[in-house]
This record gives C-alpha cells, sequence and structure tokens, in this order.
C-alpha cells in the first residue's frame, strides 16, 4: 500500500482538498447561518463535516484502492440559504439533515430508491437547482451595489484569474476577500485578538428536533439535490476515468458519515462531483492504481482543515455579511450555469422546467414548505399533464 504513495499524488491531493474547501466554505456556512445556526454552531459544523469527509475519503479509498473524493453538499448547503429559517430554528434543521442522512443510507442499500431518485426527472431536479442557486449568484451583483470599493475587488479577482485559470478562480475571490477585509474594512479594537481564541477546534452537539415542516422543506429536498447532483454525477465521473465501483455502498457510507456529522451541525457528506476529477485524472497519477493515495492525502487535508473551521468563520464574521455572500455566490456561478443550460436544454421539458424553476426561485413558503419542494412538485404536475394531453390527442 505504502509503495503506490508518490509525490504526485500528495501534491494533487492538497490541492485537491484546498480548492474544495477554499471554494464553496462560504456557501456552507452561509447557508448553515440561514437556518438558524450561531457562528459557533455554524463553525461545528464546517468542522464536522470536514473531518467527517475527510475520515469518508480516507476509508473508502484505502478499502476499495479507487480515488473515492468526498465533500459535502455545496448545492445543498445553497437549498439551505434559499429555505431560510423554519419553525423551530437550527435543532429542526438538524433533525432534517439526519433524516436526509437516513434517506441516502437506505437509498444505497434499498435499490428501488436509489432507482426512484435516478428517476426524476433530471431537467426538472436541474431546474430546481438552478432555482436553489440563482439568489446566492445574485449576491456579488448587491455586492457592488453596497460598497464598490469592497465589491468590486472581489469579482474582478475573479474574472481576471478565472480568464486563465477557471480551477482558481474561486480562492483569488477569497484572496481578494480576505485583503479587502483587511484593508477596507474596518474591523473593532481587539476583535483579531479575539481570534486567537478560536484557534481550537470546537464542536457543538445539537439535539434534533424532527418536525414535518423541516421533513418536507429541508430533508427531501436536500435528498434529492445531493443525489442528483453529487452522489451521481460522483459516479459518473469514476467511470469517465474507467474505475467502476459499486455505487449502493459509496452512498451508504457517505450517509454514514452524514449521520455522524449531522448532530454537531453538519447537514450532508456525499461523494465529490467537481474535485473527484482531480483526484481520479491523470495529474494524480499515470498509473491508475495508485490515485487513490490522492484521494487519502486529501481526507487527511481536509481534517486538517476542518480543525480551522473556528478561526475561519471568525475571520470572516468580521465582514460585512455581503461581502462573503458574494464569494459564495461566485462559487456557484458554474453550478448554476450548467443546471439551467441542462434544464432548459429541451423544447418537451421546457415549460415544466420553467415552472419548477420560478417556484423555486421565488424564494416563498406555502404552509411553512420551502419552495423547492413547491417547485419539483409543480413542474412535476406540469409534466404528467402535458404527457397526458398528449395522450389523448393520438
Amino acid at each position: 500500500m505504502l509503495k503506490d504513495f508518490s509525490v504526485q499524488s500528495l501534491f494533487m491531493g492538497c490541492l485537491t482538498a484546498f480548492v474544495g474547501f477554499a471554494s464553496s466554505f462560504a456557501v456552507v456556512l452561509h447557508g448553515l447561518q440561514a437556518v438558524g445556526a450561531t457562528d459557533a454552531q455554524a463553525a461545528s459544523g464546517l468542522t464536522a463535516l470536514s473531518i467527517a469527509m475527510g475520515i469518508c475519503a480516507i476509508v473508502l479509498s484505502l478499502t476499495t484502492r479507487l480515488p473515492i473524493s468526498i465533500a459535502w453538499s455545496t448545492p445543498g448547503a445553497a437549498l439551505l440559504a434559499s429555505a431560510g429559517m423554519i419553525e423551530g430554528g437550527f435543532p429542526t434543521a438538524v433533525g432534517a439533515f439526519l433524516v436526509c442522512a437516513v434517506l441516502i443510507v437506505i437509498a444505497g442499500l434499498f435499490r428501488p430508491l436509489g432507482r426512484a431518485v435516478a428517476s426524476i426527472p433530471a431537467p426538472l431536479a436541474n431546474a430546481m437547482l438552478a432555482g436553489v442557486l440563482i439568489g446566492l449568484c445574485f449576491a456579488p451583483v448587491k455586492a457592488i451595489a453596497f460598497n464598490p470599493l469592497f465589491g468590486l475587488p472581489i469579482v474582478l479577482a475573479w474574472i481576471a484569474v478565472g480568464a486563465f485559470r477557471r480551477l482558481w478562480a474561486v480562492p483569488a475571490a477569497l484572496a481578494a476577500f480576505a485583503l479587502v477585509l483587511a484593508f477596507g474594512v474596518h474591523v473593532p479594537d481587539g476583535a483579531l485578538a479575539s481570534l486567537e481564541g478560536s484557534l481550537l477546534p470546537r464542536v457543538e452537539f445539537v439535539m434534533p428536533v424532527f418536525t414535518v415542516a423541516a421533513l418536507v422543506s429541508i430533508a427531501l429536498p436536500l435528498f434529492i439535490v445531493t443525489m442528483a447532483s453529487q452522489n451521481i454525477p460522483g459516479i459518473a465521473v469514476l467511470k469517465v476515468n474507467h474505475y467502476n465501483p459499486k455505487p449502493g455502498p459509496l452512498f451508504a457510507a457517505t450517509g454514514l458519515f452524514s449521520i455522524l456529522s449531522a448532530p454537531f451541525g453538519g447537514h450532508a457528506v456525499n461523494l465529490a462531483a467537481i474535485t473527484a476529477a482531480m483526484c481520479a485524472g491523470q495529474d494524480a497519477h499515470a498509473d491508475p492504481s495508485r490515485r487513490y493515495w490522492a484521494a487519502v492525502v486529501a481526507g487527511i487535508a481536509y481534517i486538517v482543515l476542518g480543525l480551522l473551521a473556528g478561526a475561519v468563520t471568525a475571520f470572516v464574521g468580521l465582514a460585512p455579511p455581503i461581502l462573503i455572500e458574494a464569494v459564495a455566490g461566485l462559487a456557484l456561478v458554474a453550478a448554476f450555469s450548467g443546471s439551467a443550460m441542462a434544464a432548459f436544454q429541451h423544447a418537451e421539458t421546457r415549460e415544466a422546467a420553467a415552472i419548477t424553476f420560478l417556484v423555486t426561485a421565488s424564494g416563498v413558503s406555502f404552509a411553512g414548505i420551502s419552495g423547492a419542494f413547491w417547485g419539483l412538485l409543480a413542474g412535476g404536475l406540469m409534466m404528467l399533464l402535458q404527457k397526458f394531453v398528449q395522450m389523448t390527442k393520438r
């Protein structure tokens, strides 16, 4: 096993973890805080997720000898941001996280449920995801309107670096955010000194509360988004790189680690989709049988980054919230454009996808249930109606 280790895999694993963490931790923090988490609880969730996905990646990669990359559900965090706080606050959200995790385990072990998720029409799933993401994607523009001297450097860094190296665009925006915070934002006296107390990792247990509203508003949409936009594409990335693992056990494992992280504020752990290509591709090693070490190293790096989550959260908290929302929005632009294009690609499902997108993007809740669920339901009914009309014409 150690003979398979290489410097190339070491570098790619560290790069994978840095890109994965830096490009989306802002989305996770914003999502957790949107459903009622305090700064301490959001930092705890970030720590729990990082450690859980790090250990999960190490265990799965070493046992299968395949480059199994693990990530948190970035689209799921964006879903939380759009859902907002529901009655009962963060404990009800944590209850929904646990239900979602159990559903992921069942989807891995019980094939009919996995097939049912896979059978959700792709245009509707993508339209729901696009509707969830669009609100956060407005944040960079709002940040510029809030203060051009603060917002413009973040956006321009993303554009300039992304034009040459797309992978580094969001880390560049994050670096610009740090510079704006350091040299532009007024930081109260003693605030930086207080960061020293945040260097020690802390996790905060949250007793879950289970409600029907949280089940329908958060758990079910989070499960669908995580499976449709993370777990299933994660398997596809592995297959593209000529790896053929059994999906069920991998799904169940991510669900198990999601269960372990949920009481500490973690919303969902899943197979990586974007960063998976980094560990599974040729850049990780010329020999495909040795690339699993890149995923192992990435897992170790995620654990280290997770232990620093308290300091990261405290540092981010010194800035106006719209600035970190801008970084989060820039991190989701590619995901939004991809999901929107997939949603409206086919003319025959375009109207149903549009309804799903509009209802979800409206952010309006009915009966305490978020728009993501109603959007998927409305689009599904429209699709069924169209099929019924077509059948009657024959």
